[in-house]
Order: structure tokens, then C-alpha cells, then sequence
């Protein structure tokens, strides 16, 4: 379905991407500490929101 240069180019462009978006990371990781403090806590209420509005599907479904 592919060729064997395709193949090649696809695995180190995502090698390469990788690599580059953690080196960004890694560079930028105290500035994202300082500006995004609380977006932990707005990452776990938003989880426990999904499942509680899942768990409320199911029982008026039964």
C-alpha cells in the first residue's frame, strides 16, 4: 500500500514531531506552571461532569 520511502518519511516526521513538541514543552513548562495554576482542578470537575451526566443517561435509560 506504501512504499518503503514513505514508510521511512512517516516514521521520523512523527519521531521528529514528537521530539520537537517535547522539547517546546520542556522549555515552556514554568511559564504554563505560573499562568495555568488552577486548570487542574477544572480538568477533574469537568471529568467527574462527563461520568456524572453518563451515570444519569444510564439510570433513566433502565
Amino acid at each position: 500500500m506504501f512504499s518503503t520511502g514513505q514508510l521511512i518519511f512517516a516514521v521520523l516526521f512523527v519521531i521528529v514531531f514528537a521530539v520537537i513538541i517535547a522539547l517546546s514543552y520542556k522549555k515552556d513548562k514554568k511559564l504554563h506552571s505560573k499562568n495555568y495554576k488552577g486548570v487542574t482542578w477544572v480538568g477533574i470537575f469537568f471529568v467527574i461532569f462527563i461520568i456524572m451526566l453518563f451515570v444519569i443517561k444510564q439510570m433513566l435509560n433502565n
